[in-house]
């Protein structure tokens, strides 16, 4: 199975990036998009996200090979039903949600009997909307396939290949397996960068000047991710609502294990968890998913 011709529906961060690393890696690949805010597909013109910015979802699906759904979980539904009737029998349909299980069973109630293929490459920064895309997103980050039982190996190959194509590393995982692993590595960080840095915001006896003048590394670092767009990551909580709630459950016992510790003057205990999780930073830098610059490698260290 060849893929020449890729829709993209949503070009913000993810489908803009997309389309750029197409055209930088794989040029002889057509792509066609559309985004339902008329300012954003105006960017995408002027950028050159796609190859084609269309006025229409229909439009943009007609015809094409691989339709990439790159809109927040929760609107996955609508945005796969303003493509259902236009869609090429043949067409791969896939995703980049943070979320699995849901994004495969809205996908397959609304296009039912298609070639559903969900992913989700696991890059992205704090920054959203077509401005921020960049084509070199993707290389040497994750992209995790979890195709449905039954599914076409020769859709999945097709599908593998081209995100190894944009330089992605892929891996093939099952969908509930892939919500509990995104749910610790991603969903639950990101959850309590937001909760500090809104417990930070709120505190009477500091003032929030004086929280933003004295940012140190760890509270600035929060800051980033907290930053990230929040319709995103509303819809990945409440779509990857049962990893979440527990994984969070394992995080609260830890943590009240860690309070314990704190107030008993148990040092050795804090002493093994903090070399137990320096060993881990090692181990993420050694796989190539971070930086071992200092301040992660950012060339601004204000």
């Amino acid at each position: 199975m060849r893929i020449a011709r890729v829709a993209i529906i949503g070009l913000g961060l993810l489908g803009g990036s997309i389309g750029l690393a197409l055209r930088e890696r794989a040029p002889e690949i057509e792509t066609r998009g559309f985004d339902a805010n008329p300012n954003v597909r105006a960017v995408a013109t002027e950028r050159g996200l796609v190859g084609t910015v269309c006025e229409s979802p229909a439009e943009a699906v007609s015809d094409v090979d691989l339709v990439i759904l790159c809109v927040p979980v929760g609107a996955m539904g609508d945005a796969a039903a303003a493509i259902a009737e236009a869609l090429p029998a043949r067409a791969i349909i896939s995703d980049v949600g943070s979320s699995k299980q849901s994004v495969a069973e809205t996908l397959a109630a609304v296009l039912p009997g298609r070639n559903v293929i969900p992913a989700h490459p696991v890059a992205g920064t704090e920054q959203s909307g077509p401005e921020a895309g960049f084509a070199s997103l993707f290389v040497n980050r994750w992209c995790i396939l979890t195709p449905p039982d039954g599914a076409d190996p020769a859709a999945v190959e097709a599908l593998s290949a081209f995100w190894s194509g944009l330089g992605a590393k892929v891996e093939i995982m099952d969908p509930q397996h892939h919500d509990l692993v995104l749910a610790v590595t991603s969903h639950i960080p990101h959850l309590i960068a937001f909760t500090i840095v809104g417990t930070a915001s709120d505190l009477e006896e500091v003032t929030r000047s004086e929280v933003i003048k004295y940012s140190a590394g760890g509270f600035r670092d929060f800051t980033r991710i907290a930053a990230s767009d929040p319709v995103m990551w509303r819809d990945v909580f409440l779509n990857n609502k049962s990893a979440v709630l527990e994984m969070l459950g394992r995080f609260t016992e830890d943590l009240t294990a860690l309070q314990r510790a704190i107030r008993s003057g148990d040092g050795e205990t804090l002493h093994d968890l903090f070399s137990r999780t320096r060993a881990i930073r090692r181990q993420v830098i050694e796989e190539g998913q971070d930086d071992d610059r200092p301040d992660f490698g950012r060339a601004d260290h204000g």
